[in-house]
């Protein structure tokens, strides 16, 4: 674990102690141990890079200074925000899912004793968001613009997954309606906003900077959005189970996914048929006659040169950039999921 890290999930446990003994509420013993098991499954077991990345894209921005004790822990602190927020959705999405796995491990609602009380933990960790934020940022200038940024970004992503799940309504399956605008839609309100802006915004504030001045790094951050989901639905379907750490079921839940989209756009009547007859079934039969007919019209191929020319244009958008640190934190990020393989 590399000493980053190790620095940041100390961090974790400074929070956590926080929310633990947090004057607003008293915990008893069951309560407190609840919770700590609830934060400890759910919060810190993914890959931390939208955490991390604030640390990073603070760096960058601060253009090589070296950073105080404080920054280091206000900026992992505003990671951990992000991280929580992403607990907070996973753990709903799971249950409006159905789904059986997270991160190689039972989703939380189904770990036996847990059940539906996970949505009411999924509302805790929402809360823990605004506690932090109090705790650590109460006194800064920037404190309101940090509580009305975290606002924004989780209305704009929990509209994009509305948008995702009355799109695949049961019992009104129906291909014709995805098409590469709604699948846009859908990724740049459930995923780009706080996967990607999100930190970049919080190291922006943290740095002193004016986000409404910062149009321009918003819509590449969203773009790299745009370009991440692909991939993740690319890998969902294209991806092996042991590296992306879960079980690809995009197929079966009829997701809008990039892939289907295509498939659409490139298929014959006949081909088209076979998609309305066996998208969104269950049985692995169907599954398999979707992912044989993704093979025939070279999805791959078509993902590759996706892949490249969504890199070019990024590239280009990023140096015409005038800040050389806004142009490194674009660039790192850019590198961290070109051509990633989970």
């Amino acid at each position: 674990m590399s000493e980053i890290r190790a620095k940041f999930m100390e961090v974790y446990s400074i929070l956590k102690s926080e929310i633990l003994n947090d004057p607003a509420f008293e915990y008893t013993d069951d309560s407190r141990q609840w919770v700590e098991g609830m934060l400890d499954y759910n919060v810190p077991g993914g890959k931390l890079n939208r955490g991390l990345s604030v640390i990073d894209s603070y760096k960058l921005l601060k253009e090589g200074q070296e950073l105080s004790e404080e920054e280091i822990f206000l900026a992992s602190a505003l990671g951990w925000c992000i991280e929580w927020l992403q607990a907070y959705f996973l753990v709903l999405d799971d249950i409006m899912d159905n789904s059986v796995t997270r991160r190689g491990q039972p989703c939380w609602f189904r770990v036996p004793k847990v059940g539906l009380i996970a949505v009411n933990d999924g509302i805790i960790l929402r809360n823990h968001i605004s506690r932090i934020l109090k705790n650590h940022f109460k006194g800064k200038t920037y404190y309101v613009d940090l509580l009305d940024l975290f606002n924004e970004v989780e209305f704009q992503t929990a509209s994009g997954q509305m948008i995702d799940l009355i799109t695949t309504l049961e019992g009104e399956k129906d291909l014709l309606k995805y098409s590469l605008p709604l699948h846009h839609r859908i990724v740049q309100y459930k995923t780009a906003y706080y996967s990607f802006y999100l930190p970049v915004a919080c190291a922006l504030l943290m740095a002193g900077e004016n986000l409404d001045k910062h149009f321009d790094v918003k819509n590449i951050l969203i773009e790299m959005g745009t370009y991440f989901q692909v991939q993740d639905d690319y890998l969902d379907c294209f991806g092996h189970p042991d590296v992306i750490g879960k079980v690809g079921t995009d197929i079966e839940d009829f997701k809008c996914s990039w892939l289907v989209v295509k498939a659409l756009e490139r298929s014959t009547e006949e081909q088209k048929k076979l998609l309305n007859e066996n998208y969104g079934k269950p049985d692995e039969a169907s599954v398999k006659k979707v992912k044989e007919l993704y093979k025939v019209l070279d999805l791959e191929g078509v993902f590759a040169e996706y892949e490249n020319n969504s890199y070019q244009k990024l590239i280009k958008s990023i140096e015409a950039h005038p800040s050389k640190a806004v142009q490194a934190v674009l660039k790192s990020f850019l590198a961290k999921i070109y051509k990633r393989q989970k």
